[in-house]
């Protein structure tokens, strides 16, 4: 993968597993961030730049390693990239923010259903996913327009869709109109209304 991004001109900033080689290689740093923890009784940390080579690859590549100890030891991470750029800002800034796209694919799988794709038709699934993604613009719109400035801004889809929008209600329909008619001991009927009113003003 990483020869073909290489080859393609294609950046990348990938997890690199650790091993004997990339330890012994930051041993010096990783001792010092022992000795000055127990000094200091702080999560130490810092940031390396090596140059290393797997034996599967045909050359050595920029591998940036974040090394941490802390209360429960010793904790390197490494990650191997050939972008340019100060080795904390691409751990931290890029790298780690994919942590925060994971998070977002497991909210909708979990809370929006887009793991269910088992029809053995490919459009079937294709379609199923896409009215999950819909689901999950839709969540998202409403946490940034309606709820913004309220304790359900930052709800997860689950959370929010079982306790705002999975309400038990009474539909009365004559010829002139329809009302919907919610339970008066529903607990968030101030953050329902501020969200109705917000979504229903142009």
């Amino acid at each position: 993968m990483l020869t073909w991004c290489e080859r393609h001109d294609v950046g990348y900033c990938v997890g690199l597993a650790k091993n004997k080689r990339l330890n012994r290689m930051t041993e010096a740093q990783r001792a010092r961030l022992a000795r000055q923890f127990v000094l200091r009784q702080v999560k130490q940390r810092e940031f390396a730049e090596l140059r290393y080579g797997a034996r599967t690859w045909k050359c050595e590549r920029r591998v940036i390693a974040r090394l941490e100890h802390m209360d429960k030891g010793d904790n390197p991470r490494y990650i191997v990239t050939n972008l340019q750029g100060e080795p904390r800002a691409l751990y931290e800034d890029l790298y780690c923010a994919r942590g925060e796209m994971e998070n977002r694919i497991k909210e909708a799988q979990l809370g929006l259903f887009a793991d269910r794709t088992s029809c053995q038709y490919f459009a079937a699934n294709q379609f199923r996913l896409l009215l999950s993604s819909l689901a999950y613009i839709l969540t998202e719109r409403l946490r940034a327009l309606a709820l913004a400035g309220t304790e359900f801004a930052r709800l997860q889809a689950t959370t929010l869709r079982t306790k705002l929008l999975k309400i038990g209600a009474i539909v009365l329909r004559n010829t002139r109109r329809v009302r919907v008619m919610l339970s008066s001991a529903f607990p968030h009927q101030a953050i329902f209304r501020a969200a109705a009113r917000a979504l229903d003003s142009p």
